[in-house]
């Protein structure tokens, strides 16, 4: 019994001794050490489809053949991670990942945290709804609105005035879901992604409206962590000029959807 104390005593003053020691910070990767191992970690959503999402098992997407083929360019293979999108930032910071290619727009926000790679498309949250009256951001007044938690749509719409009620959902296709069965009056996403889910789904009744706003979408790394977003960059003007990136987007819209 007392020497059962005596460890307890012990235990307790070490961890309390611990406790005063400054917190370590964790460094994100550099880019030489994701040289040095030939593989860089990228993390994804893995439910936001066309850009990113499971088929068959194998996640895929705009942004998954984006990220490849800029990976392909800085001559290394990639090791992807999918997570839950409001964790994708979080875990960027503890170093659980090298990069974020995850639809996220670029706002002043986020770039207080994360360091922005060149935007890889420009898009913007439209509003979609099955009711012809609810086409512009004067119609949402008085309405419940439909978003998915952590977005940039949700950050806009907050800016909205007059909205009755604005409901968050940790999967965009849930909030799409709530506006196909009538539990909401509006949903407010990507463009590329309503026109998507549309074509996927045209008994849905739904219908694109007005933007609600515009953006330009990039992939994150750490913050400060200019050496990878610079060699990141470089090989992704590489695929704007081969010819890669128009064929990808293609692919995909039908279109070439980069920032001009």
């Amino acid at each position: 019994m007392k020497a059962k104390n005596i460890v307890s005593l012990s235990i307790t003053g070490i961890l309390a001794g611990l406790a005063l020691l400054p917190l370590q910070r964790v460094d994100a990767r550099s880019l030489s050490a994701i040289e040095k191992d030939h593989k860089i970690i990228i993390a994804t959503e893995g439910q936001f489809s066309p850009f990113n999402y499971f088929q068959a098992g194998k996640l895929t997407g705009f942004e998954i053949d984006i990220a490849n083929a800029v990976a392909q360019k800085m001559g290394l293979t990639v090791e992807w991670k999918s997570v839950g999108f409001d964790a994708l930032i979080a875990g960027l910071q503890q170093d659980r990942w090298d990069l974020v290619i995850a639809s996220h727009g670029i706002t002043e926000s986020r770039a207080k945290v994360v360091t922005f790679t060149t935007p890889h498309y420009c898009t913007g949250g439209v509003i979609v709804s099955k009711d012809p009256a609810i086409r512009s951001v004067a119609n949402l007044a008085g309405k419940n609105v439909v978003v998915q938690v952590g977005t940039s749509y949700l950050e806009n719409l907050k800016k909205v005035p007059n909205i009755k009620d604005i409901k968050t959902f940790p999967k965009d296709t849930d909030a799409q879901a709530a506006v196909t069965m009538g539990r909401a009056d509006a949903w407010v996403s990507d463009k590329f992604l309503a026109k998507a889910a549309i074509a996927a789904n045209p008994s849905s009744g739904l219908k694109i409206g007005d933007f609600v706003f515009v953006e330009k979408v990039g992939a994150l790394v750490s913050k400060g962590n200019i050496p990878l977003a610079d060699a990141y960059n470089k090989a992704f003007n590489q695929i704007l000029a081969d010819g890669t990136y128009a064929a990808i987007s293609n692919k995909y819209f039908k279109e070439d959807i980069r920032c001009k």
